[in-house]
């Protein structure tokens, strides 16, 4: 596969992934959360090697190729993480401690919470869908569906250095703070809150 090609994917999609968003805020609460950090930020990584998959054997094309499809995607995703802003404030209401914010959650839910934050992200879905095949080329000695699964697999790559830092990062410079701690896990839910909010006033702007 031309090198050049791959450079360029790698520089478009490392600068999605450095974008504060979703993922971002749910890793901000992985690290928050003492021993749910490696199953949240695993089961983001999971969901975004799933949508890899799919674009790979050539669902993306059919995403892309039906708006309506790709608009059920969105409006689940937006729903899906104003579920888990709210819970978050939920749970952060009253008198917490530090950590009491995802170590209720055992290490599947976190698991399962992160594949569902990444596989209904429409950054994520527009990074694997639509970008992704702008890069692949019919010449050369690689097959599309082998380009796609490299050039997804770099992505995840990337998102797993990006956010496992955001994590840790979180984790370190919060872990002295107590009532910095649950600020931060009261920040991050309203950040998906808000995104949630976000994309569905966009879906219902543009006549859904």
């Amino acid at each position: 596969m031309d090198p050049a090609l791959v450079i360029g994917f790698w520089a478009v999609a490392a600068l999605l992934v450095c974008t504060p968003g979703a993922d971002w805020a749910y890793a901000v609460t992985a690290g928050l959360g003492g021993r749910a950090l490696l199953p949240s930020i695993g089961g983001i990584l999971f969901g975004y090697l799933m949508v890899v998959v799919a674009v790979a054997v050539g669902l993306g094309a059919l995403v892309a190729a039906n708006p309506l499809l790709l608009d059920a995607l969105t409006v689940g995703g937006a729903l899906y993480l104003l579920w888990l802003g709210i819970s978050g404030l939920v749970r952060s209401a009253g008198p917490v401690t530090a950590h009491s914010t995802e170590t209720a959650a055992s290490p599947l839910t976190s698991f399962l919470r992160g594949a569902g934050v990444s596989g209904f992200n429409p950054k994520g879905l527009l990074v694997l869908v639509a970008l992704v095949p702008q890069f692949t080329t019919a010449s050369g000695g690689w097959a599309p569906a082998a380009q796609m699964l490299l050039l997804g697999g770099l992505f995840v790559a990337t998102c797993a250095v990006v956010y496992l830092t955001v994590a840790v990062l979180a984790r370190k410079l919060l872990a002295a703070r107590p009532r910095g701690t649950i600020v931060m896990a009261r920040v991050s839910a309203i950040a998906m809150t808000l995104i949630g909010v976000a994309l569905l006033a966009e879906r219902v702007a543009q006549g859904l």
